[in-house]
């Protein structure tokens, strides 16, 4: 099950990287006025009078996010960490050099009291002086935080807080090496609940003091039965054939896949990512983007946008409210059951559009399935409401309580999802980020009694290739074509 637990780690850290970043701004101001011989100002204020910060930590801190060291890779070592950080530290110092190009340098001052003073070759002296201190007193010191960061946070995982249950699919020697390798490793916070035979069955019922669940006929009985947040699968070079197949099978679940082949790793696959925890390979075939500082922007879009429809479409909500009142007997707002991020259920909130709440659960010969066009139970008014999209103004609520999001695939009942996950392959990937009161497939038309393939294409585009600014995108798709569609009903 799929959770962003470690939000409020990102929070932490992204704010540390924020105020090292402040901090060595000032020091590196502070020894370029020491070294020009200028007067050195000593009131506690003179931290807000250093401008160059203004642009410095900002651009830090999203050269560390695009860099992805605000994802919650907890196989990473300090090594390859450190690098990270020094490539981001170069970009950000690129992108803070071609800011004072474009200003002219004005982001360098020189506090000498004389505006005249503050043009020419010594503002560019110190411009460059100070920049030459900065890049190597940023990236030791953010160097330095994160190293302390990883240490406190390796001993809290050490003592058993913020653990992340695994399943182990293989009970041979790659199997076993990949259980003891995390368990040596427990700063990871990793912790191996159990394991899947190799085979097709198995009587084995113990690996490494832990419980073996059947063989890879029962892998998704045990994975419904004992829920994990990750799957790795260990298989021996002679079941290699089995992992496409496996692959397929675990795209019904919303955990993160991780491939631990049994090879070198300069023979494993490039179009995936490739990462290595105390010598031992890892792919990582397929991960929500919703972690880290990802998860956290979008989360902060959402309440801001469900804050502002809240307050733009007061009056529409309260109108509404009133005209469904008097459309009948029956509650203004129904709830339903729906399923979000990892699998997990919510209460969406709607509208009620027919005559009676019971009626909104649609069903076909005994099947769940979509509302059709003219369905005799919609109320004129309920019609109206469906056309325009108005009915679904109260699941602005779902979004600031945090079971939605504003832009995300299309939130569908589980009775739904159980039979689709069967039928269409890598559907439950969409539960890889929120479900959305709008979404790419439906700026696109794909609304109502559509194609469910064509839906799922663009549906897996969007979580593929998610992005904030993908998201407002979106959004001003939505709000420049309005609310009304022909698919819609």
């Amino acid at each position: 099950m799929v959770k962003q637990r470690h939000q409020l780690f990102v929070i932490l850290l992204c704010a540390a990287d924020g105020i090292v970043a402040l901090a060595a701004c000032y020091v590196a101001w502070l020894t370029r006025l020491w070294k020009l011989g200028q007067p050195v100002p000593g009131d506690a204020t003179t931290i807000f009078r250093e401008p160059l910060a203004y642009v410095v930590v900002p651009m830090t801190l999203y050269a560390m996010w695009a860099f992805r060291l605000y994802r919650p890779r907890r196989d990473r070592t300090l090594l390859s960490e450190s690098l990270d950080i020094c490539r981001a530290v170069l970009a950000a110092m690129a992108a803070v050099v071609v800011a004072l190009w474009l200003t002219n340098n004005q982001l360098i001052r020189v506090e000498l009291g004389d505006p005249v003073a503050a043009i020419g070759t010594i503002q560019l002296d110190a411009a460059r002086l100070q920049l030459t201190l900065l890049a190597p007193i940023l990236f030791l010191s953010v160097a330095l935080e994160r190293v302390v960061f990883r240490t406190v946070l390796r001993h809290i995982r050490r003592k058993g807080w913020n653990q992340r249950h695994a399943c182990i699919v293989g009970v041979g020697r790659l199997g076993q090496i990949t259980c003891r390798t995390i368990e040596r490793n427990s700063w990871t916070g990793i912790n191996v609940a159990y394991f899947v035979g190799h085979h097709d069955k198995t009587s084995r019922v113990s690996c490494l003091s832990r419980p073996v669940l059947g063989g890879l006929d029962d892998l998704e009985a045990a994975l419904e039965k004992w829920r994990v947040d990750a799957v790795y699968l260990a298989l021996p070079g002679s079941r290699s054939a089995a992992v496409p197949d496996l692959l397929k099978r675990l795209e019904k679940f919303a955990i993160d896949v991780r491939l631990v082949p049994d090879v070198s790793p300069r023979y494993t696959p490039h179009n995936m990512l490739v990462s290595e925890l105390d010598g031992m390979p890892i792919l990582s075939v397929r991960e929500s983007p919703m972690h880290g500082l990802g998860g956290m922007s979008k989360r902060a879009l959402d309440i801001a946008g469900a804050l502002a429809g809240i307050v733009v479409f007061s009056p529409l909500l309260v109108l509404t409210a009133a005209l469904v009142k008097l459309s009948g007997p029956g509650p203004v707002i129904f709830r339903q059951r729906r399923v979000s991020l990892g699998g997990e259920t919510f209460e969406i909130y709607k509208f009620r559009t027919m005559h009676h709440a019971g009626d909104e659960q649609a069903h076909v010969d005994g099947q769940a399935s979509w509302t059709e066009r003219n369905d005799p139970r919609i109320t004129g008014i309920g019609k109206w409401l469906r056309r325009a999209s108005l009915d679904e103004l109260p699941q602005l609520l779902n979004v600031l309580l945090g079971d939605m999001s504003l832009v995300g695939p299309r939130p569908e009942r589980p009775e739904l999802i159980e039979r689709f996950r069967e039928d269409w392959r890598g559907y439950m990937l969409r539960q890889h980020v929120k479900a959305g009161m709008t979404g790419w497939a439906q700026v696109n038309g794909l609304r109502g009694d559509t194609s469910l393939r064509k839906r799922l294409q663009y549906d897996l585009f969007y979580v593929r290739h998610w992005s904030l600014l993908f998201d407002l995108r979106i959004l001003i798709m939505t709000l420049g074509k309005g609310f009304v569609h022909r698919n819609a009903h």
